[in-house]
């Protein structure tokens, strides 16, 4: 039932670098899996002829970069991209039935920094509908009758299954750490803001984050170091272990009893290694916190759509139609409250943070292991308030429950991203 291979992101930059593995080889290695086992996964969107094109551009990269001293890091290694980014000389449907020319534009700013640095795209990832709940026909590739998660669902399972060592997606809710924890890799959303969403379809422009999926640590700090705007961690390495805060409370309690039975052992062996871990009352309004994202999320969704809408309103999955048409019911007045109210729990959460010398939240990336059945996505709630606030998180798979894999989510303090990847380095 598993279709998983070893792709690591560091790894294949450093067999790049030494000559040990060739840009040829590699987009023949990654195609052969493709061709084999993706009929299956239903990661990538089809594509004829993957592979000559891929060649191709890669002629035009060796042009581009004729000396092998002064070719970027990612010369040659082929990526995943959401479809919901827009990229030259691809289709961009969003996982819907809309017209494509509706979603064309300037490619995305990601991906421009991404093919200066030597990336191939070595194709578009299935996304639930614009990024809502409606899934693709993408499976897990630890069983394939289970969901990847969404909305990054094509780009989580490709990084799971070895397609390729790097993959784009996006969350405004928890849509890079839910399939991260479902498909057990490591899934990174940056501050708000931090990585451009320009030429990207928005659901809610409030609270959608770039993000990305890698198999290792080493490799989200090598692509960060690329697409985080003003990107430096120069002055942030700490000789010490972070000192860990558990949310307790309402918020926690959201998990099911075999995640959390889970998570507690995960915090024991923590504690087994020396770390402090400190047990934090942390967002008793969850309730609260829960509905105004989602009020924003509706209001701001229901703006992106209200034109295609009006003349393509068949073509919608009844699950976006009902999401519109509940943000066309939230006033102006109630969406900027929802709004304000992101910067009044960030600082009320911070302060909390170091009042009690914590470095870095811990939780569980997921409230379940994956369910079975591709007719949902699961539930991203325990991504839900760091979202809102807009703070870096990361998922960090911790091992397996019921043969499915479960990750931990670590969030930072808002803007450091730096400084919580380096603190993550150490908890890994």
């Amino acid at each position: 039932m598993r279709y998983i291979s070893e792709c690591s992101l560091s790894s294949i930059v450093s067999q790049l670098k030494s000559g040990e593995l060739s840009p040829e080889n590699l987009i023949d290695d990654l195609c052969d899996k493709l061709d084999k086992w993706d009929t299956k996964i239903k990661a990538f969107l089809p594509e004829n002829y993957r592979r000559k094109r891929l060649h191709k551009e890669l002629s035009e990269l060796y042009d581009k970069f004729p000396q092998k001293e002064n070719r970027p890091i990612l010369f040659g290694i082929p990526i995943g991209v959401k479809d919901i980014f827009i990229v030259d000389g691809f289709e961009t449907r969003a996982g819907s039935n809309l017209p494509p020319e509706l979603f064309e534009g300037e490619e995305s700013e990601v991906v421009k920094i991404l093919k200066n640095n030597g990336a191939l795209i070595l194709g578009k990832t299935v996304t639930t509908e614009f990024a809502y709940f409606h899934p693709g026909p993408t499976g897990n590739p630890y069983n394939i009758n289970h969901t990847p998660g969404g909305s990054s669902s094509g780009s989580a399972a490709a990084v799971s299954a070895g397609f390729c060592p790097l993959a784009f997606g996006t969350q405004t809710i928890g849509s890079i750490s839910r399939p991260a924890s479902f498909c057990g890799v490591i899934g990174f959303k940056p501050s708000y803001n931090r990585i451009s969403t320009n030429g990207v379809i928005p659901f809610s422009i409030s609270a959608d984050h770039v993000g990305f999926f890698t198999q290792d640590l080493k490799g989200i700090e090598i692509t960060a170091s690329l697409v985080v705007n003003n990107w430096d961690n120069s002055n942030v390495k700490s000789e010490r272990k972070p000192i860990l805060g558990i949310p307790e409370g309402k918020y926690l309690q959201q998990a099911s009893n075999e995640i959390l039975e889970a998570f507690q052992q995960a915090v024991k062996e923590l504690e087994n290694k020396g770390f402090i871990v400190k047990y934090i009352p942390l967002f008793d309004d969850i309730e609260i916190i829960n509905e105004k994202h989602r009020d924003m999320n509706a209001a701001e969704f229901a703006k992106v759509h209200s034109n295609w809408k009006k003349q393509y309103e068949d073509k919608y999955h009844k699950a976006s139609l009902e999401l519109i048409q509940k943000g066309e019911k939230i006033s102006e007045e109630r969406l900027k409250e929802a709004i304000e109210s992101r910067n009044i729990i960030r600082e009320r959460v911070r302060k909390i943070q170091e009042e009690n010398d914590i470095d870095l939240w811990l939780s569980p990336s997921a409230p379940t292991i994956a369910p079975k059945g591709l007719d949902s996505t699961g539930n991203p709630i325990m991504n839900l308030p760091w979202t809102f606030i807009g703070v870096p998180t990361i998922s960090i798979p911790f091992g397996l429950v019921d043969q499915m894999p479960f990750g931990l989510q670590f969030a930072g303090k808002y803007n450091e991203d730096e400084k919580m990847l380096d603190f993550v380095n150490k908890v890994e």
